[in-house]
């Protein structure tokens, strides 16, 4: 048994399922991100593991216990919420020994477990400090602390990203990163922004209208989608439809086959959709085999690189990462498959 499991949760609001089935494992020590947009259920997912919410079905363990009828302070686990809810009337180390009240802890001890968390977040000799002092990225540290003190199993931490200024979240996400790995605590990140998900986690659970689309390293899920519902939500791709045959995919409108991975059961003859990431293509020489004319609709700077979209026929689009200065607006142009390059293809249930 792994250190977590979620095993077979659901849940019902309101007659509507708001997690079905779900079963995920976490090892000790990992950490993983509950990924997806709002209304996936990764929010609630993370409240059953809290025991905020009891799940309509299913069970929760910890450490091979099973904790699904225990109560969150029964739990040991530490949660790290949305807008930190640090108390501006309290010291640094008064926020942090909050959660420690009513234990019937002795004093030296929460004085000591207060200057632990502080250490493990880089903020010891601060218990005297006003937290209104501090910038949005040491008040998450003192949140965390916070979450640290009662030497909980597991740190669950609701988007802890979403009230920081822009500039802030990256060094923000990389200071959290670093904590959580040298503490070696099991975490639980939720978050709807693909790149705090790649960028703190281990691995990665992404949710779909309830379900666990994929589990998987952030490399995983992006260049392996198990669905074209993961494709699609992880990265940046264009969809470019046609019929299955053995040499690869027939791009519908034309008589242009480019190779791809297909999904396991997709048959010749079977209508499909083939998910091309920017980087998968190039601007080809006019004339060029199996490359599809265009025309540039538009294109976007990036630094190194620009993306740029092609209106290709029939309404169809695809978007090239190539050099700044590729190619013009309105320009016409011809847009090929990298060659080794294999998009993965899925049976398209909506052809048009």
């Amino acid at each position: 048994m792994s250190f977590l499991e979620l095993a077979g949760l659901g849940k019902q609001f309101d007659g509507r399922a708001v997690l079905r089935d779900v079963t995920l494992r976490i090892e000790q020590g990992e950490t993983v991100a509950l990924l997806g947009p709002s209304g996936s259920g990764k929010t609630t997912a993370l409240r059953i593991l809290a025991g905020l919410e009891t799940p309509d079905s299913g069970r929760v363990w910890i450490g091979g216990v099973d904790v699904t009828a225990e109560p969150p302070a029964r739990r040991g686990v530490g949660m790290v919420f949305q807008n930190f809810a640090l108390f501006p009337h309290l010291s640094i180390g008064d926020n942090v020994a909050f959660g420690l009240e009513g234990r019937g802890l002795a004093r030296d001890e929460i004085a000591r477990r207060v200057g632990v968390a502080l250490d493990k977040v880089r903020l010891a000799g601060r218990e005297k400090g006003r937290v209104q002092e501090l910038s949005g990225g040491m008040q998450q540290r003192v949140a965390v602390a916070r979450a640290l003190a009662p030497e909980p199993a597991v740190l669950l931490l609701d988007e802890p990203f979403s009230n920081l200024d822009p500039q802030l979240r990256e060094a923000t996400r990389a200071e959290l990163r670093e904590t959580i790995r040298r503490v070696g605590i099991t975490s639980v990140l939720v978050t709807h922004e693909q790149e705090e998900a790649f960028d703190v986690a281990d691995r990665v659970a992404l949710l779909h209208h309830g379900r666990l689309e994929q589990v998987g390293t952030p490399e995983e899920l992006y260049e392996r989608p198990a669905s074209l519902a993961a494709g699609t939500f992880v990265g940046r791709a264009s969809l470019l439809r046609g019929t299955w045959t053995a040499d690869g995919l027939r791009l519908a409108g034309s008589e242009v086959v480019w190779p791809g991975t297909p999904a396991a059961g997709l048959a010749a003859g079977a209508a499909a959709v083939m998910l091309v990431r920017p980087e998968a293509v190039r601007l080809a020489a006019a004339g060029e085999k199996a490359a599809l004319a265009g025309v540039v609709a538009a294109r976007r700077f990036a630094g190194a690189s620009s993306f740029y979209r092609v209106a290709l026929s029939g309404g169809t689009t695809i978007e090239i990462e190539a050099e700044p200065d590729a190619a013009r607006v309105e320009e016409q142009v011809a847009v090929a498959l990298r060659s080794a390059a294999r998009p993965p293809v899925f049976a398209d249930l909506e052809p048009r």
